[in-house]
């Protein structure tokens, strides 16, 4: 049950993080490169918002698999490596911005862009795009405690 536990949680880091990188390294300035305000807002719209549905479902499994391993396998919070803890706080954080970029600019982005307020529908993914680059820092800065924490902590 722990290979399953660490399976999910590992999945589910691949296609946040992974998807961030994507999002930000790649995507967005080829959109920028090739594509017009009134074509590139619609199309960073609807791709964000399939891909934060897949965000919600990765939270879902990190919080529950990481949880699992946590209580099931070890006994607690009191009983893990501080590298555990440090991974859990980021974590948090990294969920509160996540439901910043998903509650608030994201729908301002949607309703910019069915009023055809590009101004404002930039506006709005540029702080998306802001807080991205926040997440993917911590999402890095997570992998590489889970990765050497254990050998330092």
């Amino acid at each position: 049950m722990m290979a399953l536990a660490m399976t999910l949680h590992f999945l589910s880091v691949i296609i946040w993080v992974g998807g961030m990188f994507f999002a930000h390294m790649a995507l967005r300035p080829a959109a920028n490169e090739l594509l017009e305000p009134p074509q590139r807002l619609p199309l960073m719209a609807a791709i964000l918002g399939r891909f934060f549905s897949g965000v919600w479902v990765a939270i879902g499994l990190l919080w529950s698999s990481g949880l699992w391993v946590i209580f099931g396998f070890y006994g607690g919070m009191g009983k893990v490596a501080i590298s555990v803890h440090l991974m859990s706080g980021i974590a948090l954080v990294m969920t509160v911005l996540f439901m910043f970029i998903f509650f608030v600019p994201f729908p301002k982005l949607k309703q910019a862009i069915v009023s055809k307020n590009f101004p404002e529908a930039g506006s709005s993914l540029a702080v998306i795009r802001q807080v991205i680059v926040v997440n993917l820092s911590l999402g890095v800065i997570t992998t590489v405690v889970a990765t050497v924490g254990k050998y330092f902590w």
